[in-house]
């Protein structure tokens, strides 16, 4: 089964303003160099992302953030926090990057596609219940973690692993009480927003089912990985996803403006191999990635097409 591919022009649309990290230059680098790529391109499955309905969205948001974003939105470009800009096209936007990972739910669980990257922004990771921040209005993953629970009974447990280079606070927050979404982040620390630290593990019935590794800034790569590996044979020890998703943020490549960790094309790649090897031994291989932060413009493009060239890998 291939890879899909899900995304929309829209997204090129969410106009964040001059100088703002989060362009829409992001999207136009990841397709151009995904579309480069003569003997890759053809092998994968470009789908078109839906709009993510409103049910959808208030199954992980409060329904006055959505309604707040609605009218921030409506009212012109504006701030809905000191970093996160809208403008004309950004519920739109948002709406289709929470529905790409809904997308990618339905055509794993049909067999449509065997895994998924969704080339999606604004990003998600830290749209908590309540509010925008950190460039994100809704929290794509988490959304789509709840589509696939609600929609498809053989989907219980879900795992989302993120490997921004920013610890993913509105997944771990949403999920904090919740047994059913393993919730896993390795991100540098201290860094925005604040959280992540080691003893954050839940909460209530959820205690146990979040993990964080914080690093420290400019850890060597070498290491980085072998204390990802590490994590995730210890979650496979203790709960077995149906599904698993990756919050994809390419920000801790070396050389990324927002991040100070040292990973490079071949890193990330490693890292896919990992995730794409649990998951083809718990849950038949379902992966869906979607991409978070990755502010480099001159390498975001390379380091995505090495992480899709390695989903679309047989074997």
């Amino acid at each position: 089964m291939p890879t899909a591919i899900i995304h929309h022009p829209v997204y090129a649309k969410h106009d964040t303003g001059e100088g703002h990290p989060e362009s829409p230059a992001r999207y136009e680098v990841v397709m151009n160099a995904l579309r480069a790529d003569i003997e890759l391109w053809p092998e994968l499955l470009e789908l078109e992302a839906n709009e993510a309905t409103r049910g959808d969205v208030q199954a992980c948001h409060a329904s006055q953030h959505f309604k707040n974003v609605e009218r921030v939105v409506r009212e012109g470009t504006a701030y809905l926090d000191a970093d996160t800009i809208v403008s004309l096209y950004s519920l739109d936007a948002a709406l289709r990057a929470a529905g790409a990972a809904c997308r990618a739910v339905d055509a794993v669980m049909s067999g449509e596609a065997g895994n998924a990257f969704l080339p999606v922004r604004p990003p998600g990771h830290h749209a908590t219940a309540e509010r925008a921040m950190g460039f994100c209005l809704f929290n794509n993953v988490a959304i789509a973690a709840r589509y696939a629970q609600t929609h498809y009974p053989e989907i219980e447990r879900v795992a989302v692993v993120d490997w921004d280079v920013h610890h993913g606070n509105g997944t771990q927050g949403i999920f904090y009480d919740d047994p059913s979404v393993f919730f896993f982040s390795m991100h540098q620390y201290p860094w925005y927003p604040g959280t992540g630290a080691r003893g954050e593990t839940g909460i209530g019935r959820g205690q146990g089912y979040t993990m964080n590794v914080p690093l420290r800034a400019r850890v060597p790569a070498q290491e980085q990985r072998r204390v990802f590996e590490s994590a995730i044979e210890g979650i496979d020890a203790r709960f077995k996803p149906d599904l698993v998703f990756i919050s994809a943020g390419f920000d801790a490549h070396e050389g990324d403006p927002l991040g100070q960790l040292l990973l490079e094309d071949d890193d990330f790649v490693s890292m896919t191999r990992v995730v794409k090897e649990w998951a083809g031994s718990v849950c038949s291989g379902r992966v869906i990635s979607s991409m978070e932060g990755g502010y480099n413009l001159q390498t975001l493009g390379d380091t995505v097409l090495a992480h899709v060239r390695e989903l679309a890998r047989e074997g």
